[in-house]
């Protein structure tokens, strides 16, 4: 039986719909992603509020790319190649209507070629590598049209 993890636990949910998971300051309404560690939690970025409490924010699904390129060096470890040799990927940083930008990994099958600034994009999980211990998963873009 093969496992499959997040890759970055906490960072987002799994299943049909998956989301990014930011946190939030109860106070302001604040939202930070990736969401700070326990420990480093116990303020509010937001410079004008004392919030020191949060709390787990799911993100919207679909987003608009705001910037993109492809990665066309082979990135230092812990990056993982999946394949030899390397093979060049895109990434976009998307807006999302929470006015957050995020970036990632654009979905395995699309390329530079197949987004624009503005294009919407949702968020999909697929697997960044897997070995004898299971599947290890992360978010990527995908081009919804």
């Amino acid at each position: 039986m093969t496992t499959s993890t997040p890759a970055v636990p906490g960072w987002f949910t799994t299943g049909d719909e998956p989301r990014l998971v930011a946190s939030r300051c109860t106070s302001c309404g604040t939202l930070v992603f990736p969401p700070p560690p326990p420990e480093a939690a116990s303020f509010c970025r937001n410079p004008v509020c004392d919030g020191e409490t949060h709390e787990p924010a799911e993100l919207s699904r679909v987003g608009r790319v705001w910037s993109y390129t492809d990665a066309q060096y082979q990135p230092p470890a812990p990056y993982v190649p999946t394949t030899d040799p390397f093979e060049p990927f895109a990434i976009a940083a998307v807006e999302l209507p929470e006015g957050l930008v995020v970036l990632g990994q654009v979905a395995a099958g699309y390329g530079v070629a197949d987004l624009a600034v503005g294009a919407e994009v949702e968020l999909v999980v697929e697997t960044l590598d897997a070995d004898e211990s299971g599947e290890r998963t992360i978010w990527r873009w995908r081009p919804t049209r």
